[in-house]
């Protein structure tokens, strides 16, 4: 039995404290904008305000794969949006996505704007507009569907579970962590038997489905999420693993993976991307960088 005393829930809950932890000062349980702030409208017909969590990246390897498949009417503008700073509850922001969450895209290609919130439904709105990314087989679309809903469905289970439990709460505490980590290793499981046989999420084909599970559990098993690969013993699930480095092979990937990314190496951040040559100025600087180190 733990010393801790037992928590007894009142009768109804009021919201009187920050419950501590990383990002407890942008927790709140109310809706809507705190701020009047005008978004940022640049020259390309999709203007993407986001931040380069798994949620955020998912959507702009979509767009560097579109782009890589020739989709030239795929541009598009990335503007950073501050989770820690508040940004998303800005009135602007919250026009495009009453929810408050990263990322938020308009669509900007028509007469009429179009605004398209969820990271899935960004997905499935730009894989339809241009017939890319999709199952050449329409026999796989449900399959490919049933996959890219399994991510939106157990990702909070990986990110607000254990990811908060592990690496952001204000303590370290024992029931909560073996209960997600539990769940997430069964996850890990769940893909690992799928790719056992395929060489991506749905087969031959390279869909939607693999950009948005790669960032939450590729990321995971590459040890670049939560710093808990060992703990979670990561390297046992060799097909996972397998699929998740051929898709870092990926330039597109890892192109995406860098925009609107603020933390980590600065090479390998884009806060903001406006064009393709935006990548360009920043390999420069990581080559003199590498220069500097061997000189």
């Amino acid at each position: 039995m733990s010393d801790t005393p037992e928590y007894v829930p009142p009768k109804v809950w009021t919201w009187e404290q920050q419950s501590g932890g990383t990002f407890a000062n942008i927790n709140r349980p109310i809706a809507g904008a705190t701020h009047d702030k005008d978004l940022p409208v640049g020259k390309h017909p999709f203007q993407l305000y986001s931040l380069g969590t798994p949620n955020g990246v998912k959507v702009t390897v979509l767009f560097e794969e579109l782009l890589a498949a020739g989709v030239s009417e795929a541009e598009y503008d990335a503007w950073l949006i501050n989770i820690g700073d508040g940004d998303q509850f800005g009135s602007g922001f919250v026009d495009i996505n009453p929810n408050s969450k990263i990322p938020a895209l308009m669509d900007r290609s028509g007469p009429t704007p179009i605004r398209v919130f969820e990271s899935g439904a960004i997905l499935i709105h730009l894989a339809e507009k241009f017939g890319k990314f999709l199952p050449s087989n329409l026999n796989q679309r449900p399959e490919m569907l049933s996959w890219l809903m399994w991510q939106m469905g157990s990702a909070p289970y990986l990110g607000g579970g254990f990811g908060h439990f592990y690496a952001y709460a204000p303590y370290k505490m024992e029931y909560p962590i073996n209960r997600f980590a539990m769940e997430v290793k069964r996850q890990l499981d769940v893909l690992d038997r799928n790719l056992s046989t395929r060489e991506f999420m749905i087969g031959d084909d390279y869909t939607i489905a693999d950009m948005a599970i790669w960032p939450w559990y590729g990321n995971l098993v590459l040890g670049k999420q939560y710093n808990a690969g060992e703990f979670l013993d990561v390297d046992s699930y060799d097909n996972v693993r397998r699929w998740a480095e051929q898709l870092l092979d990926r330039v597109p990937v890892q192109r995406g993976r860098m925009v609107n990314r603020g933390v980590g190496d600065p090479s390998e951040q884009l806060l903001e991307r406006h064009d393709a040559s935006d990548f360009d100025t920043k390999t420069q600087d990581k080559i003199k960088v590498a220069e500097n180190q061997t000189s």
